[in-house]
């Protein structure tokens, strides 16, 4: 896999487990909903929801604990549980904030999630990277989450952007498959080991020091 162009109209990010360690709290509420239900939570029920939007995986989860009434219920739960789990703790993850930064510097940037905006903030502004990433593209802003390639598109489209000369930077299968289908350059980084990837360029981590030079030789497109 050949590192990203230099040249490029636009970089957006995913945030859950890409720039944000929130996939521990997240892990730590869906573990608590599935005990909930008297169900066990392991790596299988973890690649069943990563990536996935709440309102997208709720009615799934509520058909595995036989409760499919029960999805608007369930995901409130989820919800509730991220939330306080978030505020409670929500650390950058290594490299984001100076690949950010540098990416930032050079070209537009943006954030593109299939998180509530609410949360999307909450794990923003403790780590630093709030003020680096004033556009956000959350749930709320579009019909269809990923891996329907509406947050990418819109993301461009408010930084004017044209997508096929734009960098997508995502750490789940269902956010790759998004960025793909929106038509942007995908480097992907797996926050699960053992992830099957769907990405042009694939790092261990955001600080892996290609990646680093990388964003040091960024240029507008």
């Amino acid at each position: 896999m050949a590192p990203a162009p230099t040249r490029v109209a636009a970089v957006v990010f995913d945030c859950d487990g890409l720039l944000v360690e929130t996939e521990s709290r997240w892990t730590i509420a869906e573990t608590a909903v599935f005990d909930e239900y008297g169900f066990p939570f392991g790596p299988e029920q973890k690649a069943m929801l990563l990536g996935r939007a709440v309102e997208e995986a709720a009615p799934d989860m509520a058909e595995y604990f036989g409760r499919p009434g029960e999805a608007d219920a369930i995901a409130a739960d989820l919800l509730e549980r991220v939330h306080r789990e978030i505020a409670a703790q929500a650390e950058a993850l290594p490299g984001a904030l100076e690949l950010v930064r540098a990416c930032a510097a050079r070209v537009p940037v943006a954030v593109a999630s299939n998180s509530p905006r609410s949360l999307v903030d909450l794990a923003l502004a403790p780590s630093g990277l709030g003020d680096l990433l004033p556009v956000r593209i959350t749930i709320e802003d579009v019909e269809r989450p990923k891996p329907w390639p509406d947050l990418f598109l819109e993301a461009c489209r408010r930084l004017d952007a044209d997508p096929a000369s734009s960098v997508a930077f995502e750490d789940s299968g269902t956010g790759m498959r998004s960025a793909r289908a929106a038509g942007l350059y995908v480097v992907g980084v797996p926050s699960l080991a053992g992830l099957e990837v769907d990405c042009d360029w694939q790092v261990e981590s955001l600080a892996d020091p290609e990646l680093v030079a990388w964003a040091a030789a960024l240029r507008a497109a």
